[in-house]
């Protein structure tokens, strides 16, 4: 008989599996900026005991990445510096990805805040501009003027902060505590340019990223760059510190129909 689609996988197939979920080497074309904000609406958007980092920074990313075997897809990430216990990293609030597969991977592999959008990335000629949009709202737009070429920088490793959870199927809470996960990403860069324009923050009912202003741009680039990341469960934190910030990964559709 042959094999049946829906069947039990053999221990190699699934090894196979797992090793891509976590750690495939991934090529992207990367549009990034940083800018500052107020550091009362950093400190807002934290959930305990994710700290504030040493600067209020938001980093914008815009994203098309090639997987060997897979469609190109659009990957977005708006994420603010943080802490926790002396580890500097960054704290994801928006992961807009254009494919159910990067939704999933992410979200129930690390707790990543992946939700399904439109992610566009666009290069013509020295121009290039980068957006999310959401539930009919384009929410983010990078827009700029690609210059010089800069000095590609070592391989470096950031650390990414993500809480692991699943909502209770009574819709009360958590089936259990949330874990608190380290996300490692080792990245290599190949080509990268500057580039000089702006960030644009949109309204929109379900991704508020518009409530962190943009008070000093420091900078964009574009790139081209290689990640491979590995998380850990650093440890548990009690439900309740999470639940207030569960629509951060989660649409709220509450508002729906009461207007």
């Amino acid at each position: 008989m042959s094999n049946v689609g829906y069947g039990a996988r053999s221990e190699e197939q699934l090894r196979n599996r797992e090793v891509e979920a976590t750690s495939v080497d991934v090529w992207a074309t990367t549009l990034v900026a940083t800018y500052l904000t107020d550091p009362e609406i950093i400190a807002a958007v934290l959930p305990p005991p994710i700290e504030p980092g040493a600067e209020p920074m938001v980093k914008v990313t815009v994203a098309t990445v090639d997987i060997a075997g897979y469609p190109t897809f659009g990957a977005g990430s708006f994420s603010v510096r943080a802490r926790h216990e002396g580890t500097d990293g960054f704290y994801a609030l928006l992961m807009p990805m254009t494919t159910e597969q990067s939704v999933i991977g992410g979200r129930e592999t690390f707790g990543e805040p992946k939700k399904l959008g439109a992610v566009e990335l666009r290069r013509d000629g020295d121009r290039v501009a980068g957006t999310f949009a959401r539930m009919g709202t384009e929410i983010v737009a990078v827009n700029g003027r690609v210059g010089r070429e800069l000095d590609p920088p070592d391989t470096e490793t950031r650390t990414d902060f993500y809480f692991k959870f699943l909502p209770s199927p009574d819709g009360k809470g958590f089936d259990s505590d949330p874990a608190l996960v380290y996300c490692h990403r080792t990245e290599q860069t190949r080509k990268i340019e500057e580039v000089a324009g702006e960030v644009i923050l949109r309204e929109s009912r379900f991704d508020p990223v518009s409530d962190l202003p943009v008070r000093q741009l420091l900078g964009i680039t574009l790139a081209e760059r290689s990640s491979i990341q590995r998380g850990e469960i650093h440890g548990t934190v009690p439900s309740e510190w999470i639940r207030p910030y569960v629509h951060q990964r989660y649409d709220d559709l509450s508002p729906v129909g009461k207007e």
